[in-house]
């Protein structure tokens, strides 16, 4: 069974940057599209292979999802933090990415990490 543990949630000032990632045990992520869902909002993801990534239109050309499947983990890189992109960030896998929408029904999830953008 995939489990997914996120990491490197925290606190950072509006225009800074953060880099979570996202480990999976029990299974390979090459097998999946992954992604990262906001409170309830598909941010980003990316295709099996990575030949293929989608973004929400809130986070284009801020955020940037990666996946290194040697090391089973993906990655969310975000930067020009707003206030507004506060939320617990939880990564998900699943079958394809077409949409942002579809990330929000990947089965696969993890239990998410705070980020919070504040002065």
């Amino acid at each position: 069974q995939l489990r997914l543990v996120e990491s490197g949630g925290g606190r950072v000032q509006p225009g800074g940057s953060l880099i979570l990632s996202c480990t999976a045990a029990g299974s390979t992520l090459e097998n999946y599209a992954v992604g990262w869902v906001r409170e309830g909002e598909g941010v980003g993801c990316v295709s099996r292979g990575g030949t293929n990534t989608r973004y929400a239109d809130s986070v284009k050309g801020r955020f940037t999802i990666s996946r290194d499947d040697a090391k089973n983990t993906i990655y969310l890189r975000m930067t020009n933090l707003k206030p507004e992109d506060t939320a617990v960030y939880t990564c998900a896998a699943g079958g394809v990415c077409m949409s942002t929408q579809l990330i929000t029904r990947y089965q696969n999830r993890g239990q998410g990490t705070q980020v919070t953008v504040s002065e």
